[in-house]
């Protein structure tokens, strides 16, 4: 089994769509409307339709979400990390300072500094326009190589 893509819900799929392919370099592999049978029935939401967009980078997936009926609730966009849920997905970068300088440029809020942990890897968590938190993590090289090194 592999993990296929992670779904988010947008306020506004523009913006988020912006941000994803200039912050992350993520691509846009399709865009749609959607709605009716058989996204009520997978979804539990009678009368749902909205907009989505599948971005693409490497081997991560993105599956965003603006949805237009029902409207959304809020989302505290400052939402702890600690609530219960997704508290973030991961994005392995290759140059972690530039990524993080990039990011600081745009004035993406950053969760802290960049910070190393035991065994080489160093890691910032970010949040995008919605406040969903990404984290961005550079591998030693001798990890990148190793599938049971752990995820932080």
């Amino acid at each position: 089994m592999n993990l296929n893509h992670v779904g988010i819900s947008v306020a506004d799929l523009d913006r988020s769509l912006r941000f994803y392919c200039e912050m992350l370099d993520m691509k846009v592999l399709y865009r749609a409307e959607f709605g009716g049978d058989p996204y009520e029935e997978v979804m539990a939401i009678p009368h749902v339709r909205g907009n989505m967009c599948v971005l693409k980078n490497g081997t991560i997936q993105l599956e965003l979400f603006q949805f237009d009926q029902p409207g959304p609730s809020g989302k505290n966009p400052d939402e702890p990390i600690s609530s219960h849920g997704i508290s973030h997905f991961g994005v392995e970068v290759e140059d972690l300072d530039a990524a993080y300088q990039r990011l600081a440029a745009a004035g993406v809020k950053l969760q802290s500094r960049v910070r190393e942990f035991q065994g080489g890897t160093r890691a910032v968590y970010a949040r995008d326009p919605d406040g969903n938190v990404f984290e961005l993590v550079q591998r030693r090289l001798s990890l990148r190589s190793n599938a049971h090194a752990p995820d932080i």
